[in-house]
C-alpha cells in the first residue's frame, strides 16, 4: 500500500491543503492520504493556535466525503511538540509493509535539514515536495519526489484574518468548516 502523510497545523484546513492531498494522491497513485494535525508544531511553539480538538474536528468535516482521505489524531494524543520522525515511526508500525510518502510544500525545503532525526525521516518515508512559485530552483540534492500541483493562493493566516475582520471565507475552505468556525466563534 502507498500512503501519503500530510502533516500540518491546519489552523484552519482550507482548499489548498485538500487540493494538495488530492493531486499527490492522483499523481503518485497513492491508496490513501492521512491528514495529521500537529499538537504543538516545533516551528510554531508559543504562537496562538486554537485547540487541537477544534482543528481535528474541522479536518474531519473537510475530508469526510473523500474515501481516500483519512485523519489521524496521533500527534494530538501524544501531546507535546509534534516531531515528524515520531509520527512516521508510529505510522510505520501500523503499516509495516506500506510505502510512506511525506507530503509538504517546497517552501519547507530549507527547513528540512534542521528537523529532528532528519536522516531517519528519509529512511521511513519519501519526501514529496509540491513545487511552489519561487522555490523550484532550490530543490536539487536530496531524494525528493517533486510534483507540480495547482497553485492556490489560500492560507490559514488569510482565513483567520478575514474571520477576525468579519469578512467572508466562503470558497476558501469547505462550507462545513465555515459553519464550524461560525458555530464555535473561532479566530475572533
Amino acid at each position: 500500500m502507498k500512503i501519503g502523510i500530510l502533516g500540518g497545523t491546519f489552523n484552519p484546513i482550507h482548499y489548498g491543503h485538500l487540493i494538495l492531498g488530492e493531486q499527490v494522491l492522483g499523481q503518485l497513485g497513492l491508496d490513501k492520504v492521512i491528514f495529521v494535525p500537529a499538537f504543538i508544531p516545533p516551528h510554531k511553539a508559543g504562537k496562538s493556535i486554537i485547540a487541537p480538538e477544534h482543528r481535528l474536528g474541522m479536518i474531519r468535516l473537510a475530508v469526510g466525503d473523500n474515501r481516500y482521505f483519512f485523519v489521524s489524531d496521533i500527534e494530538i494524543k501524544r501531546k507535546g511538540k509534534s516531531y515528524t520522525v515520531d509520527t512516521l515511526r508510529e505510522i510505520k508500525k501500523e503499516y509495516l509493509r506500506s510505502e510512506l510518502f511525506f507530503i509538504c510544500g517546497s517552501d519547507l525545503v530549507n527547513e528540512i535539514p534542521t528537523w529532528k532525526n532528519v536522516e531517519e525521516i528519509h529512511k521511513l518515508a519519501r519526501f514529496v515536495l509540491a513545487k511552489r512559485p519561487g522555490f523550484g530552483k532550490r530543490l536539487a540534492g536530496r531524494d525528493f519526489l517533486k510534483i507540480n500541483v495547482a497553485q492556490v493562493d489560500i492560507s490559514s493566516s488569510l482565513i483567520r484574518y478575514l474571520v477576525k475582520k468579519d469578512m467572508s471565507i466562503r470558497y476558501l475552505t469547505p462550507d462545513k468548516v465555515v459553519a464550524y468556525i461560525r458555530k464555535y466563534r473561532l479566530y475572533r
